[in-house]
């Protein structure tokens, strides 16, 4: 079992930065990949980027490139989330997940991932 708790979420304007925290707990040494998904009201849950721990390789959606990164601490056992130049459709629940499993479909898929957290709140303001 993993647990994973968010945190970072808040409310700026549009333009700001926000820094979102993942920290993983439990059967850790045994994750392959971990991703960002967000979800705002009224619409399906997207994922938002991905890094995969064997070859560190990273993966964003289109609207998110190049404002977005995605990084991990090893010794923390945390994930984070860079998010620059923020615009109000950035605005949406977020949700860090895990997944062990080399193979488990594409890393923007809910059903990559078998653990999730509960969500940290981005709300940005134009």
């Amino acid at each position: 079992q993993v647990q994973l708790v968010e945190s970072g979420g808040g409310s700026v304007q549009a333009g700001g930065s926000l820094r979102l925290s993942c920290a993983a707990s439990g059967y850790t040494y045994a994750t392959y990949c971990m991703g960002w998904f967000r979800q705002a009201p009224g619409k399906e849950r997207e994922g938002v980027a991905a890094f995969f721990f064997g070859g560190g390789a990273t993966y964003y959606a289109d609207s998110v490139k190049g404002r977005f990164t995605i990084s991990q601490d090893n010794a923390k056992n945390t994930l984070y989330l860079q998010m620059n130049s923020l615009k109000p459709e950035d605005t949406a629940m977020y949700y860090c997940a895990a997944d062990y499993r080399p193979y488990g479909g594409r890393w923007y898929s809910r059903e990559r991932y078998t653990y999730w957290g509960q969500g940290t709140e981005v709300t940005i303001s134009s």
